[in-house]
Parts: C-alpha cells; sequence; structure tokens
C-alpha cells in the first residue's frame, strides 16, 4: 500500500517534470527550433487550431524557421497568428512564411531566465504539493490504523528524499536552461 503510494508519487513528479520541459520549450534561446511555434493557435473554419494541424513547421538554418502551409488561403491566417502570438517574431510572407529569430539582447536574455525561473518554481510547487498529499494519504492510514507509526516515519522519510531528488532535478534543468539562454 506505501509502495503503491511512493510509485504514484513518483509517477506524478515525473510528469511535473515533462510539463516544466514544455514550460521551456515556449522559452526562446536565440536559436531557431519548430517547438517555439507550439503554443500558436490559428483560425480555421470557425474554430482555432494549432499551427501544426494547418502548416508544416521546419528549419531553413540555425536561425529562421519555415512555416509551409497546407492550404495557400491559410498564408495570411498564420502570418497573424504568429504576429499575435506574443513571442515578438515578425514573420516574412511569400509562398511560405519565413520567421526570422531576432537577436537576444542582454535585456532579453535576463527576461527570458525570469520567465525560465518562474517555471522552475511553478514546478517546484507542484512537486511540494504532490508531496503533501502522499503524506496526507500516509497519516490517513496511520489513523485508519492500518499502518504502524514505524511504516509511517520511514514512508514520510522515503517521500521526502524523492520529492528532493525533483527538486535537485528541476534544479540542475533550470540551470542548464539558463546557461543555453546565457550562451551567445
Amino acid at each position: 500500500m506505501i509502495n503503491d503510494l511512493k510509485k504514484d508519487s513518483e509517477d506524478r513528479m515525473n510528469k511535473t517534470l515533462e510539463s516544466l520541459e514544455h514550460g521551456f520549450a515556449k522559452v526562446r534561446t536565440g536559436r531557431a527550433h519548430p517547438s517555439i511555434l507550439n503554443g500558436v493557435m490559428v483560425p480555421y473554419y470557425g474554430s482555432d487550431v494549432p499551427l501544426n494541424q494547418v502548416a508544416n513547421v521546419g528549419l531553413e538554418d540555425s536561425r529562421t524557421l519555415v512555416v509551409q502551409p497546407f492550404e495557400r488561403t491559410m498564408v495570411s491566417a498564420i502570418d497573424k497568428a504568429i504576429r499575435e502570438a506574443g513571442l515578438g517574431l515578425n514573420p516574412i510572407t511569400a509562398d511560405a512564411i519565413r520567421v526570422p529569430m531576432p537577436a537576444l539582447t542582454e535585456e532579453t536574455r535576463r527576461d527570458m531566465q525570469k520567465v525560465a525561473r518562474t517555471e522552475a518554481e511553478n514546478a517546484k510547487v507542484a512537486i511540494r504539493n504532490i508531496r503533501r498529499d502522499v503524506l496526507g494519504d500516509i497519516k490517513a492510514l496511520l489513523k485508519e490504523k492500518e499502518i504502524s507509526e514505524d511504516d509511517d516515519r520511514r514512508a514520510s522519510d522515503d517521500i521526502q528524499k524523492i520529492t528532493d531528488k525533483f527538486v535537485a532535478e528541476v534544479d540542475r534543468r533550470l540551470a542548464a536552461k539558463e546557461a543555453e539562454l546565457m550562451k551567445v
């Protein structure tokens, strides 16, 4: 029973790390990467759909993305959606849409670091919330006398070790992202 709770907490914490990686993917580093446009929604026949469902997104070179719409009529809608996505990108429209990545200034890099730190802090809070939930479940088992106080203490220590491991992993990933952001 306690092992199930530990396994469940590790699974949930792994999902938090995956979520952190998705958050970090949205923080641009100056190099072009198709995942930068993952959050862009394009109006398509009355509903908003993700950009990758109406166009192919690829790399032209290390600083330029190429967006190939599946339908020529979508070019202006995709251009507008990229401009309004809040990413600070200005696409160049022809048959295909080219999206040059502007060079990051020192100030922009610092702002991106703040965004990355916020994402990391949110991940740490989520991990601590998972720990709190699992410890509450363990206390409930103790209260119902399904486990002994020794089992409670041991399980609490194990959950804390798991939490510490995942918080350290978040810190490691944040340090790697900050190093990537500051690299010119």
